[in-house]
């Protein structure tokens, strides 16, 4: 990435799967191939409101899609084939612990997909169990390492969840937890993993309250002459009053560029669609309203704080 501040990037992610396919579809593994074949249907409704977001007006050069191989194989291709930004997950779904989907053989398959990022999703907490993070950073300097060694952009998704002894601080309080605790544990965790040589091009951040936070995950980011490093806000599934709050104040934040905005994009129009209250066409439509919304959002927050106009990612 050539500029850490004028680059857009508006991302609607549908790579959920464990969680997806218990919490929508109330199935278990294995997955018949009717099952299976349910769930990348109702991926490729979601990619198919990604496009009537392009075509109301989200820009192209900024827009783009996470999605994961098993169910989403046929849309990485298409959207590979069209031009779009696209990102794959590299990790295996519904673990604690980071583990590569394809395990050793993770790096072939990011090449036959080509993605614009090789994404990861990691939970690491730094005063979590030390094993656990020296195994968690070995792997992911691996990807890491595959990345820059391929050209590949890096997008690394950080989440922080609470140790059981910092919630029995807070007294259980979780709200409590991620405003005073997370987001000074996200920075530490942001410098340990780059003090193991891990270089993300992008950080996915969970949504912060404050923009003084934001501020601080933008220099953990880009310490150490990272200049060209940059973050994006995520949903985290929340309700979408949070979601507008995170989106508007991170971009108030220059080397905020942007957000990936899932669960609470997709979710209620793939469950209506399942459900048969709304038509293919409407769900789909419902899809692209919300990203159309949050691009709004975000722009309109860059506008007001006088961020300069971003160009897009070149895919």
């Amino acid at each position: 990435m050539t500029s850490g501040d004028d680059q857009a990037l508006y991302v609607l992610p549908f790579d959920h799967r464990h969680s997806y396919i218990t919490g929508m579809f109330h199935f278990k593994q294995p997955l018949t191939s009717q099952q299976h074949a349910d769930v990348c249907d109702s991926k490729q409704l979601i990619y198919e409101g990604f496009q009537l977001a392009l075509e109301a007006g989200v820009p192209r050069d900024a827009a783009g899609i996470l999605v994961d191989e098993e169910f989403g194989s046929a849309i990485l291709r298409d959207a590979h084939q069209r031009g779009f930004i696209t990102a794959l997950s590299t990790e295996s779904s519904g673990s604690e612990e980071f583990r590569f989907e394809y395990g050793d053989d993770f790096a072939r398959h990011i090449e036959v997909f080509d993605p614009t990022f090789a994404k990861v999703l990691v939970r690491y907490n730094p005063e979590g169990d030390h094993a656990l993070n020296l195994r968690q950073e070995e792997r992911l300097k691996q990807l890491s390492d595959v990345c820059q060694a391929s050209g590949r952009r890096f997008m690394f998704e950080l989440l922080v969840p609470a140790t059981a002894q910092q919630l029995a601080g807070l007294k259980g309080d979780r709200a409590a937890y991620d405003l005073t605790m997370r987001p000074q544990l996200m920075v530490e965790a942001i410098h340990a993993l780059q003090d193991a040589g891990i270089e993300p091009d992008l950080w996915k951040i969970e949504g912060l309250a404050e923009r003084h936070d934001c501020v601080r995950m933008v220099e953990a980011a880009r310490r150490g002459g990272r200049s060209t490093v940059s973050c994006i806000v995520l949903g985290r599934g929340a309700d979408e009053a949070s979601v507008r709050s995170w989106l508007a104040t991170a971009a108030s934040v220059p080397g905020f560029i942007g957000f990936a905005v899932g669960r609470t994009s997709f979710w209620d129009a793939v469950a209506a669609y399942r459900e048969r209250t709304l038509t293919r066409v409407a769900a789909a439509t419902q899809i692209a309203e919300r990203l159309r919304e949050w691009v709004d959002i975000f722009e309109r927050g860059r506008l007001t704080h006088g961020i300069r106009a971003m160009s897009g990612v070149a895919s």
